[in-house]
């Protein structure tokens, strides 16, 4: 039963790393619009290293100071596992006291990218000067990964497409820093939401899409593309990650 087991979690695993090929479409009338993919979007137990870092810290006696959002999902999550003190701004910062300066650590939101929290904890570093970092500075490896990818996808793009919800804050961020680029860059949450204007006088189209978006509604904006006049599809290479988690011990047989 086990071995069937890990054979079904490897298969499904699979599954997931699973990328989108490269069909063409000849014949058609409208003009040809090309249409790039970023692969670089990966799930990963980021979040669950952040808890059980939390955990510990707090039991070497550490204030803990977590870098995000107020009432995202997840900065409610980590904080329900230890006591720390949420920062979302410099501001934060400035109005920040702790009981021992000397041993603090910060932990951040996984879905923000290290450019995300550059100026935050810089400014916990002036005010802090002997606070610790977490014990691998990959906490937001695979946001920054994605940043940097749509950076490049917009610059080679005339309009970039980012699938993702509209509470999603990576989602909204990948948007953004498309459009920093002065690409044309739009934000939805399925294929009915494309609009065909977007798309007028363009010839490459960028696609990417959020952490947590399914790969199905992927595959549908480019199904929608492909009607509106797409005549082939090219990967686009991310970024290479080889961070590695070990299993938790109680799933090691």
């Amino acid at each position: 039963m086990i071995g069937g087991g890990l054979t079904m979690l490897k298969n499904f695993l699979r599954r997931l790393k699973s990328l989108v090929g490269e069909p063409t479409i000849t014949g058609m009338e409208r003009k040809p619009l090309k249409i790039l993919l970023n692969n670089s979007k990966k799930d990963s137990p980021l979040v669950t290293k952040v808890h059980l870092e939390a955990v510990r810290f707090t039991k070497e006696g550490y204030t803990l100071i977590l870098i995000g959002h107020p009432g995202h999902d997840e900065v409610e999550g980590t904080m329900g596992e230890a006591p720390m003190r949420l920062v979302s701004s410099v501001e934060d910062v400035e109005t920040l006291q702790v009981s021992n300066p000397d041993k603090v650590i910060f932990l951040t939101q996984t879905t923000l990218s290290l450019d995300d929290t550059a100026h935050i904890v810089q400014a916990l570093r002036r005010k802090f000067p002997n606070m610790q970092s977490p014990p691998k500075d990959d906490i937001c490896y695979a946001t920054q990964n994605r940043q940097d990818a749509i950076k490049t996808l917009a610059q080679q793009c005339d309009v970039v497409i980012v699938v993702g919800s509209p509470n999603s804050s990576n989602s909204n961020r990948l948007r953004e820093v498309a459009a920093n680029q002065n690409t044309a860059a739009y934000m939805i949450d399925n294929a009915r939401e494309l609009k065909p204007e977007w798309l007028t006088g363009k010839t490459r189209v960028g696609v990417t899409a959020g952490a947590s978006a399914p790969e199905v509604l992927v595959q549908e904006v480019i199904a929608r593309l492909k009607e509106l006049g797409a005549s082939k599809v090219e990967e686009v290479a991310g970024i290479t990650e080889h961070v590695t988690f070990p299993l938790p011990k109680n799933l090691i047989i």
